[in-house]
């Protein structure tokens, strides 16, 4: 009878926490598109790539490329892409795996994502700029080292591992699980602990961590397979086996580090010895930590002004 009562028991929470998985995803709905733009799909590798694209077509072409993280879009260059739009050609995809793009339950790698940013931006763009954030940079970094694909490089906080003994095959394996995995990326993204992540990854102040921006990250990551490409990155499956310090010093263009005063995930000090490692420039913004495009756009505006436009005259 113990054994019966075990086994109904089991089946039954297996029961409930399979129909609230389904009841968040139904919640969750049709993702919107997180800019205001033209909106486009670039096929690649039998993903349906989203993007959007904003300006003249005659003006600079410039590229936009978000980070890594369980919730991760194309969203977190809303508050800079309108004014980017009148002086540039923007195109901000949704990396495969995130946001609107297709995300098929596959092994995500570092190699994937740099082959991804080179084609993009060899295939749609024409001697574009690019800014990229945190790991997405070193993705940026490897395509421009491998392809020539950008004139210039700014990248906001830029991480890379340089060995590939901390991944954990383990973790991606229960992320991937069907219930048990659901479910535990559930509680990584329910709205709570994306709020404890953006306050003390992300954003300096408090204020601002605002409600609209967790609600489209809520969205974005209960959309079908939103946890597959989250399952590589925790795993450690998307750190590129790089040393970014030299690949950036060997790199043929300009390239600038922006970095917020406070971060603590990839600390300032973290910055400047990759600055001098790389023999590039820096610029540190006060008063945020990983997003300073989103925490401070206008000073952010004002250092892309300074590097992209008067770098032209």
């Amino acid at each position: 009878m113990k054994f019966r009562t075990l086994l109904s028991t089991t089946v039954g929470s297996a029961g409930v926490t399979a129909a609230v998985n389904r009841l968040l995803t139904r919640r969750a709905g049709d993702l919107r598109p997180a800019l205001t733009g033209s909106y486009g799909i670039y096929r690649w590798r039998g993903f349906d790539v989203a993007y959007t694209e904003a300006g003249d077509p005659d003006d600079p072409d410039l590229v936009l490329l978000h980070g890594i993280h369980a919730a991760a879009s194309s969203q977190e260059f809303e508050q800079v892409f309108d004014m980017l739009a009148e002086d540039f050609h923007v195109l901000a995809p949704d990396l495969p795996g995130f946001g609107r793009s297709d995300r098929p339950p596959i092994s995500y790698t570092a190699p994937l994502y740099a082959a991804f940013v080179s084609d993009f931006a060899a295939d749609l763009t024409t001697d574009a700029a690019c800014v990229a954030s945190s790991l997405t940079a070193s993705f940026a970094a490897i395509a421009q080292q491998e392809r020539s694909v950008f004139s210039r490089l700014i990248l906001v906080c830029p991480t890379a591992e340089t060995t590939t003994d901390d991944r954990r095959p383990w973790l991606q394996l229960l992320l991937k699980s069907p219930l048990v995995g659901t479910a535990l990326f559930n509680l990584l993204v329910s709205k709570p602990s994306l709020r404890w992540f953006s306050a003390r990854d992300a954003y300096y102040s408090p204020s601002s961590v605002t409600e609209h921006e967790i609600e489209y990250d809520w969205q974005t990551a209960h959309q079908p397979n939103a946890r597959f490409a989250p399952a590589s990155f925790v795993s450690g499956y998307l750190d590129p086996d790089v040393d970014l310090g030299a690949t950036l010093a060997s790199l043929d263009v300009p390239v600038t580090l922006v970095w917020g005063r406070e971060a603590t995930f990839t600390p300032l000090i973290d910055g400047k010895e990759l600055a001098n490692r790389a023999d590039t420039r820096l610029v540190v913004v006060d008063e945020t930590r990983l997003l300073p495009h989103a925490e401070h756009p206008g000073p952010f505006l004002d250092i892309l002004l300074d590097e992209l436009v008067l770098a032209e005259h």
